[in-house]
Formats: C-alpha cells, structure tokens, sequence
C-alpha cells in the first residue's frame, strides 16, 4: 500500500538535508521508532511500537539507507521487521524528498508499506489516517531538533519526543476518518457557483 504525506519545516533546505544525514537524529524524531544498534554500511537495528487504538504492535527488525541522492534532496530507507509477539511482518520502503518552499523546506514522503498478520486487518484508511498523525508528530519534532540546534544545544539537552498514547492516535485518525465521509457525503449537496 502506498501512503503519501507532505509537511513542511520552518528552515532552509540545506539545514534539513543535513538534519537528514543524521540517521540517529531522524528516528528519535519518529514516534515509538528507537535504533538499538549500528550495523554499519548504513543499516541500522531498531524497533517500532505501533498503537492503532487498543492494539498495541512491536516490531523489531532492520533498515538501510538505499539511497541518498544529494542534488536532488532525496532519501531513500528500506526497512523491515517481525513483530516480536510473532503476530506478523511488515515492510516499508520510504522516499523522502526535500525540496525549497519559500524560506522553509517541503518534505514529501512516500511510503510502500506491506504488512501481514494482526496489523494487515486494519483498512487502508486507518492505516493511512494513522500514518498521517505520525508524519505530523514526526515534522513537529524535527521542526523543534533543528531550532534546538540553531541554539546550541546537544541532542542530551533536547528532551525525547513524548509518545503519543495509542488512544491519542486512534482519536486523531478517527477524526480524520470521519472528515473525510463527511466531505464525500456533504460535498455532492454543494451549490454550484453561478
């Protein structure tokens, strides 16, 4: 399933590519995404905590830099992972590219995600209405490491991004979900302009 997503940040695209070639920086920006390990030739081990509302998945597993294209902003990760209680697997390969966006930076995304097992019974509105919540939480929490930087601070200094609890997420996308039938529902009834 492919899953876009755009956000912007408040610097200039040379400061976020460079934001972006600090692997370690990037993921403590994602929530419930942790490295554990530093395998070198640009793949890491990590773990994922996932909660679409009561269901809580962990997976652990492994992702490599594919791709970093510096004249054109881009990105690429291939990752995947098992989830630890052996209810599944998931794949995901990630495009992130940057480009400029007046004194900012637009960040565009795409996701290719495959899952299997519990989390693959959810529809792909829930998944992309909860994808959507963590790219907002991911952009504000890059937004605050880099002007923590522009002031001096090390990452020690920059308290961990609070996790939002699964209940929080669920509401979110819920409320996503429900503006988006509502906008199919109500916007046939919309007067034509004259």
């Amino acid at each position: 399933m492919l899953i876009t997503n755009e956000f912007e940040v408040q610097q200039p695209v040379d400061k976020v590519w460079a934001f972006f070639d600090d692997i370690p920086a990037v993921a403590s920006c994602l929530p419930g995404a942790e490295l554990t390990d530093d395998l070198g030739t640009d793949s890491y081990a990590g773990r994922v905590t996932v909660r679409m509302g009561p269901v809580k998945l962990q997976f652990t597993g492994t992702a490599h830099i594919a791709e970093r294209d510096e004249a054109a902003r881009r990105v690429v990760v291939d990752a995947s992972g098992a989830d630890v209680k052996g209810r599944g697997q998931a794949t995901l390969g990630v495009t992130a590219t940057l480009a400029a966006a007046g004194r900012g930076t637009k960040v565009a995304v795409v996701q290719d995600l495959q899952l299997s097992g519990a989390a693959a019974q959810y529809g792909r509105g829930m998944i992309s209405d909860v994808s959507a919540v963590l790219m907002r939480d991911f952009a504000r929490n890059m937004q605050t490491r880099i002007d923590a930087r522009d002031r001096g601070l090390s990452p020690e200094q920059v308290a961990a991004p609070a996790s939002a609890s699964g209940f929080a997420i669920g509401l979110r996308a819920m409320r996503m979900a429900l503006a988006r039938v509502l906008r199919r529902f109500f916007l046939p009834y919309q007067p034509k302009p004259s």
